[in-house]
Order: structure tokens, then sequence, then C-alpha cells
């Protein structure tokens, strides 16, 4: 699993560079997360937009990741494609999550 990261004022920024997020990685990918975002601003941003395909262990592996980061902080998701978006809309967690189309859009809507 590859993940890149970039720091704005007020965010971070976490790439993912893979095409799936699957039971395969989903440990790996936890992990990869909390290196990312250990000390990192409130406000984190995972870009999913060369993700393809993301599967139940893969969800909850993104799930885990909001959770570890804490009171305070949060996650918002960018860049989804169609498929992957669709399962975040069938579980209910674009509830949880803020979605959003683009990076850019993510960026700016600045809630502070």
């Amino acid at each position: 699993m590859s993940l890149t990261s970039t720091e704005t004022a007020d965010s971070r920024i976490i790439t993912v560079n893979a095409d799936r997020i699957d039971a395969a990685m989903a440990i790996q990918f936890k992990e990869d997360m909390r290196n990312q975002t250990d000390g990192s601003p409130a406000r984190v941003i995972l870009d999913l937009s060369s993700v393809s395909f993301i599967d139940s262990s893969g969800l909850g592996a993104i799930v885990a990741s909001m959770k570890q980061l804490g009171e305070g902080r949060r996650l918002d998701l960018a860049g989804l494609t169609p498929m992957v978006e669709k399962v975040f809309r069938l579980t209910r967690m674009d509830t949880v999550f803020r979605l959003f189309a683009t990076l850019n859009e993510a960026l700016e809507d600045n809630p502070n």
C-alpha cells in the first residue's frame, strides 16, 4: 500500500496510490494511515481518486483510521470514483464521512 501526504495550512492530504483497498491490504492501510496522521492537523483529507474498488475490509480500515484520529480531529474523503462512492452510500457511511467529488472541492470547503 502506498500513501503519500502533503500538508496545507490547516489540513493534511493523504493520497492513496493504489487502485483498491481490500482485505489483502486493509491492515497495512491502517498502519500506514496511523503513521501518516500522527501529529497531523485536525483535518485529514483522504484522496481516493485512484481507488476503483473497495470491499468491507477496506471500508473498515478507513473507519478505523477515522477513529484512531481521536476527539477533535476528522477525516474527510475526496475524489471517490462512482463504484467507491456507491459502497459508501449503500453502507450509509456517507452519513459518517464528508464526501467531496474532488480534492479541490474538499480544499475549498474550510469549515474553520
